[in-house]
Parts: C-alpha cells; sequence; structure tokens
C-alpha cells in the first residue's frame, strides 16, 4: 500500500494529548474532558465513570447512536512515570524530530487515542451499518482497573458490541493473544526477639523466604514441564518476586516481612491456581509459627489480576484488523492489556495499535510518524466497512 503523509489534525491531537501529565499517580481528567468536549462539539455524548474519589474517569462514547451494534476501540488514558530516566528532551514536550513524535505515552498509547479522535467526523458520516464506540479508561498501567468499571456501566446500559479493537502498541500487526499478569502481596507475622534468642521468637524474613522458595521451585516447575505455547518470547508461565522487605537490625529476629510477586501465565494456565499452591504452601507453615506466638501467620493481598487474552486468526474482528492494517499474519505479545477482560464480557476482540512496546516505558519513548498514517488508513477504512462478519475477505 502507498505511503500517504500525517494528517495535521492526528499529529496535533497526538502532541496534544502526550502533554497532559497522566500519569497513573495523577488525574486523568484533564485529557477525558477534553476529549469528552471535543466529542461534544460533534454532537456526541459521552457516558463517565468514576473512581471513588472522583479523580480518576472514563469515558465511554457511541459514533451513531441507534445502529443495532457497535465496534470498540479501545485505549488506556494512564502512562508510567519516567522518574530516573535519562530522557534528551521533556517527557511531556511531544517533540517531532527524525520523523518520529516523542514522549510519555506516545507510544503507549496516547497516539492511537488521537488518531481515533480525530476521525471522529468520518465515523459519524459513515453509511456503515454499525456504530463505532470509543472506550477510554484509567488506571491501565497499575493493573486494569479503570476498564472494569467501564464494562460494568456498559453492560447495565445494555450495550452489546459486536467486537472490541485495543489500540496498544502492535506495530499495527494484530496479536491474539496475550499472557495474565497476577500480582500479590504476601505479609508475614512472626515474634521479634534478641537474635540470641532465637528459639523464642518466630523469624518473619525465614519464612516468608521458605514462600519465596516455592514460588522459585514453581517457576522452575513451568519452565521444566509446561507445555510449550510457541509464538511468545517466553513460551510458558513465569512467576517471579519483585519486592522483599524485612528486618531492622542485625540482632534483632524480625517480626514482620513482606514481599511482592506475579505470575505471567499463559492462556492455557490458571494463575489462580497458582496461588492457590503457595497459599497452601504457607499454611503448612502457620502452625509450627503458632506454637510460639498465636498472632504469628500468613496475609496475602492482591494487587491486580489480568486476564490472559487468547483470541484466534479466525476470528471475524482479527480478519477485519488484518485488512484495515494491511497485514496478512498475526502475533502474539508478552505484555498485558484489557483485551482479556473485553473477551471475558463476551465480546471478540483483537490487539493492533501504532508503535512497538519496546519504545514503551523507556526514556525518549516515541512512535514514528510512519506508524502513525498507517493507523490513520487503518481508521478510515474502518470508517468505509460496510460489514465485520460478511466482507468478501474475512
Amino acid at each position: 500500500m502507498a505511503a500517504t503523509p500525517l494528517a495535521p489534525r492526528s499529529l496535533e491531537l497526538a502532541q496534544t494529548l502526550v502533554r497532559m501529565n497522566t500519569v497513573s499517580a495523577n488525574s486523568n481528567l484533564e485529557l477525558i474532558h477534553f476529549i469528552r468536549d471535543d466529542l461534544l462539539r460533534l454532537g456526541v455524548p459521552c457516558r463517565m465513570t468514576y473512581n471513588p474519589d472522583r479523580t480518576k474517569a472514563n469515558l465511554f462514547a457511541t459514533l451513531g447512536e441507534g445502529k443495532p451494534a457497535g465496534i470498540i476501540l479501545s485505549g488506556h488514558t494512564d502512562t508510567v512515570p519516567w522518574d530516573g530516566q535519562d530522557w534528551s528532551s521533556d517527557p511531556l514536550g511531544a517533540d517531532v524530530r527524525d520523523g518520529r513524535l516523542y514522549g510519555r505515552g506516545s507510544a503507549d498509547m496516547k497516539s492511537f487515542i488521537a488518531i481515533a479522535l480525530s476521525h471522529a467526523k468520518e465515523f459519524l458520516a459513515s453509511d456503515a451499518p454499525f456504530a463505532i464506540h470509543f472506550a477510554f479508561s484509567y488506571d491501565e498501567e497499575v493493573g486494569c482497573f479503570g476498564v472494569k468499571e467501564l464494562i460494568a456501566d456498559m453492560r447495565e446500559a445494555c450495550i452489546a458490541p459486536l467486537a472490541c479493537i485495543v489500540g496498544e502498541p502492535t506495530g499495527m500487526v494484530p496479536a491474539i493473544a496475550h499472557k495474565g499478569v497476577y500480582r500479590y502481596r504476601c505479609c508475614v507475622r512472626g515474634k521479634e526477639a534478641h537474635s540470641s534468642l532465637t528459639p523464642q521468637s518466630v523469624n518473619a524474613v525465614e519464612m516468608a523466604a521458605r514462600v519465596v522458595g516455592k514460588l522459585r521451585d514453581m517457576a522452575e516447575e513451568f519452565e521444566r514441564e509446561e507445555p510449550r505455547y510457541e509464538g511468545f518470547d517466553v513460551p510458558f508461565s513465569t512467576a517471579s518476586v519483585g519486592q522483599f522487605h524485612g528486618g531492622i537490625a542485625d540482632n534483632v529476629v524480625p517480626r514482620d516481612a513482606e514481599f511482592r510477586y506475579e505470575f505471567r501465565n499463559l492462556p492455557t494456565a490458571d494463575a489462580r491456581a497458582m496461588q492457590a499452591r503457595v497459599v497452601a504452601h504457607a499454611l503448612a507453615l502457620e502452625p509450627a509459627m503458632k506454637q510460639v506466638a498465636a498472632a504469628a501467620g500468613f496475609r496475602f493481598e492482591t494487587i491486580c489480576e489480568i486476564p490472559s487474552f487468547l483470541g484466534s486468526a479466525h476470528d471475524a474482528v482479527t480478519r477485519l484488523a488484518q485488512r484495515l492494517a494491511d497485514e496478512p499474519g498475526t502475533t502474539l505479545v508478552a505484555f498485558g492489556t484489557e483485551a482479556g477482560l473485553f473477551k471475558s464480557a463476551g465480546i471478540p476482540t483483537v490487539v493492533c495499535g501504532p508503535g512497538h512496546i519496546a519504545q514503551a516505558h523507556q526514556p525518549d519513548e516515541y512512535v514514528s510518524l510512519e506508524q502513525l498514517a498507517r493507523c490513520e488508513r487503518f481508521m478510515r477504512g474502518l470508517a468505509a466497512t460496510q460489514s465485520l462478519f460478511a466482507h468478501p475477505t474475512l
């Protein structure tokens, strides 16, 4: 397909969104209100759902109200921070140089949102028999929390889309699977004592270490025994500990310890069953701990549970994405997305968006203008599509 230049409005919108600081620790309302106001000028109402303190919001809008069904264009509005990273320019500068748009969120994934928004008029004018839904969420980067509220609101409103396209950076190659991300915190309570009197204590660090050892054993088991799922960078499930804290002095047996860990499970593996094995191992240690101190034991907390995603190359939405992206193949991605949640809600889903994950979360994050132009062609083709299920190439 011949290259076409990027429309100035698409680039302008992408720069505008990148310049808004929507790191997950901050509010995203500036960005959400900007999109809401832009759509309201076109006569498009928006549904808003909020976090408990109303500092963050999801936005859901339907372009083509009254059509019997629709296709979701999904994106998250939050970004990861850049503290301590060595940037050569302002992370919020949205500078364009050497055919690239630089800035935090340029690849992951404000550019997709911007290009969808820049085509709102085309979606409204389209004679396609389906609507286009914008679904823009908060707090994806810290656990996909916002989209769960968005999906619940969509169900309550009896909105039943035909399909969903999640615009995470895949290089505009449709992705049909990713692993799940399940993160947990384990808090261990022991009993402190002078280190010369260890039999009178319960060492929380040592008890925590026994559970960490179980996680290491499980990780090695997955690598050794789990059936491979070819196409992933790591074709088996993984387990890893990311943080460990405990102890106050060398000569004090520690009363408290805490560690955090995650499972990244294949779509064919059950992460909750993995977690149940960890909890069972910890509970088996508790009787001996409680013989010394009744209050000793383990407490587990869920940090986030992002389900794996498994679509199909044969799904109509995958074939649509292949046609619109002019990509004959599909791919698998290593990173988590909101796709598994949409799929779990019964909505056929594919992941396809501009940019590459290798540039995301990095110093000098960028997306190429060529990728943005490809995404524009994708959106124009979507506006011109007459049927999701009956197109001759599907």
